[in-house]
């Protein structure tokens, strides 16, 4: 098993900075790809992967991608939420009592927490400075997991949610945090000369990546609560040792944003 993991890891690490790398359609397919995979997974869980509601989260999920890609003004984003919502509830009266509340809302939180969350991967990539931004998530997200890792696996002794993941200790999530900030300075200090849009490299890329580690670690156990509510392991068995995509991408839903709008707010 370990092995297998390791090999998986590796593999996805190189596809990772491939994709960021070369950005552009490559890196708007693959996240796309992803969040429909990713959304699959969760409506499984939450069964409702065979139903009418959630081919509206699929589609709205390639509708939003599409304005990302093309550049459309973000008022089409509030638009394009509207009518999923109207199309739901039309589902939800016309075959009534076919469908319970909880399935509606479902679809709809499907398409935020997997879609339009991982998108900011993409929309951070596509910023002037992207190229060298982007990996801010990275090193947020998997760089924070390593980190807490190995300071929990060397002085964890206090549990975080012993009842939600016994082996999470609070002081691996501190490593995890100071880990990520640390890689994120030494980082910024390579590349700041290089950048031409943020104005203060240092402070955007140490705060924004431990602001994304902090935020990693709820979107990790945020993941785990959903797995425990609905009694399964993974999310699914697509990657080899890791589980499913949202078993190796949960931490970074939540870091994409907060790493992008850290870097705006403090660029």
């Amino acid at each position: 098993m370990f092995w297998t993991r390791l090999v998986s890891g590796i593999v996805l690490l190189i596809l990772a900075i491939v994709f960021i790398f070369v950005g552009g359609l490559p890196l708007w397919a693959i996240s796309l790809l992803i969040s429909l995979i990713g959304m699959f997974e969760l409506y499984r869980v939450l069964k409702i992967e065979k139903k009418a509601v959630s081919w509206i989260g699929y589609i709205g999920a390639v509708v939003y991608y599409a304005l990302l890609y093309f550049k459309i003004s973000s008022e089409y984003e509030v638009i394009l939420f509207v009518v999923m919502l109207l199309l739901e509830m039309v589902i939800y009266v016309f075959t009534f009592p076919e469908y319970k509340t909880e399935e509606i809302t479902a679809s709809f939180f499907g398409l935020f927490y997997v879609a339009v969350l991982f998108s900011f991967l993409y929309q951070t990539r596509a910023l002037k400075d992207g190229k060298l931004l982007a990996w801010l998530i990275l090193i947020s997200s998997w760089g924070s997991d390593t980190c807490a890792y190995a300071v929990g696996m060397l002085i964890g002794k206090h549990k975080v949610t012993p009842k939600l993941s016994p082996k999470k200790s609070l002081e691996g999530c501190i490593g995890g945090v100071c880990g990520a900030a640390l890689i994120a300075y030494i980082y910024a200090n390579f590349v700041r000369n290089y950048m031409v849009e943020v104005e203060n490299p240092l402070l955007a890329c140490t705060v924004g990546c431990a602001l994304g580690a902090i935020v990693s670690q709820i979107g990790d156990l945020a993941a785990s609560a959903i797995k425990r509510n609905h009694e399964i392991k993974d999310y699914g068995n697509l990657i080899p040792g890791h589980g499913g995509i949202l078993d190796r991408f949960d931490s970074m839903l939540f870091t994409a944003p907060i790493v992008f709008f850290a870097v705006m707010f403090l660029g």
